[in-house]
């Protein structure tokens, strides 16, 4: 199916490629690098190019571009799967402290000596992880201050009918873990409600019978920064949109305006403050410009894209965000069929709206002191309310 891959960076260099069946020359890449040039940024680049021989389909990960070169036709969903299967296995294999292992940083000293040696940076001995039957882990590791911090990072991503009511609603979740603890740990970590995790994926690190049988993460963990699990967080769970939105579009039969009128605040269950703001809104093509005033934050909108920004920042719930005045539309130009949908952007500190929490944390091995904690964070929350 698929005939070649290419690795590519953002800077445009080719730095590896794997040819399954016959070399297909590098310059296949250069349809690749036409798209790119065209591209407003890496993101909008077509994940499918065509060309008169092959078809190009890539992601974009981690600041690199992944490129399967087919020459047939196959569903490029598959393609894409495969490619993001990829991606995978090298976050998994390449550990980050066996490189540091491996390769040793660069000093002044080090290149002093590399240049008169002839000698690299590059170990000459494997690292001591791939000697055990813990490969993830470096040997006789030491810390004078033992510490241990999870993250629980949750996108939550909704939408919204005219009323309020959630049409639709998942969660996407993950537990990022710094552990600097000397030794082997053996760590247990478990949850108050664990149950509402579904489809989750795991660091090779857990043992995963342990959770298919208690719900409890049973692990030995690498040595410092690695993301423990992600999981998923699906809309038969009730999930509350901790934003409501008030709003009043109004294009007229006739005439050359119309009326905007958005309102946006804290439902009253919300103990947290609700940060970084940001509603979005694709106008109809009939809109010329719009003469809006905020009572916080800064608009935004481009005539030529039609988008609408609005910068809220932080909601202060005694003083309710709102943004309104005229929409400046063609003159004679038909009422459009539908009003724009509102995307709405914001982020929670120290909560997790899937409503997940840890509930203990057990270390084994030498005498550790109590974990430093877990920090819960609603990240890059989304969620379109239809007008």
């Amino acid at each position: 199916m698929i005939h070649s891959l290419f690795l590519i960076n953002s800077a445009g260099d080719i730095f590896l490629e794997k040819h399954w069946k016959s070399v297909v020359s590098r310059s296949v890449c250069d349809y690749f690098f036409e798209a790119q040039e065209k591209a407003i940024d890496v993101e909008n680049v077509p994940p499918v190019i065509p060309t008169p021989h092959h078809y190009l389909i890539s992601i974009y990960q981690d600041k690199i571009f992944f490129v399967a070169v087919i020459q047939t036709e196959v569903p490029p969903l598959f393609v894409i799967e495969f490619l993001h299967r990829v991606v995978e296995m090298f976050q998994d294999y390449f550990e980050s402290n066996i490189l540091k292992e491996l390769i040793r940083p660069p000093t002044i000293l080090r290149s002093v000596v590399n240049s008169i040696t002839g000698s690299s940076n590059v170990g000459e001995t494997l690292p001591t992880g791939q000697l055990s039957g813990i490969p993830w882990r470096r040997a006789e590791v030491k810390y004078t201050n033992n510490e241990a911090y999870f993250d629980v990072v949750e996108e939550i991503d909704a939408i919204l009918d005219k009323s309020g009511s959630t049409v639709f609603a998942e969660i996407q979740g993950v537990i990022d873990a710094s552990i600097k603890l000397s030794g082997m740990p053996d760590l247990t970590l478990s949850f108050m409600n664990p149950r509402l995790l579904d489809d989750v994926s795991f660091h090779p690190c857990i043992r995963f019978k342990r959770w298919e049988s208690e719900r409890v993460l049973s692990f030995i963990p690498p040595d410092g920064n690695f993301r423990l699990m992600n999981y998923h967080v699906s809309s038969q769970n009730l999930v509350a949109i901790p934003v409501y939105v008030n709003h009043n579009i109004n294009f007229k039969e006739s005439g050359s305006s119309g009326r905007f009128d958005v309102t946006v605040g804290l439902k009253q269950t919300m103990g947290k403050s609700v940060e970084g703001v940001i509603m979005t809104v694709h106008m109809p093509k009939v809109v010329l410009n719009m003469n809006l005033t905020p009572t916080q934050g800064t608009y935004t909108y481009d005539p030529v894209t039609k988008i609408l920004t609005w910068d809220i920042g932080k909601i202060n719930p005694q003083k309710i965000p709102n943004l309104k005045g005229v929409i400046c539309l063609q003159s004679g130009a038909p009422k459009p069929e539908e009003n724009p949908n509102l995307n709405i952007q914001f982020r929670i500190h120290q909560l997790a709206i899937s409503g997940i929490k840890v509930n203990r944390l057990d270390m084994f091995g030498e005498k550790y002191k109590p974990f430093k904690g877990v920090k819960y964070v609603t990240k890059a929350g989304k969620f379109q309310v239809r007008t």
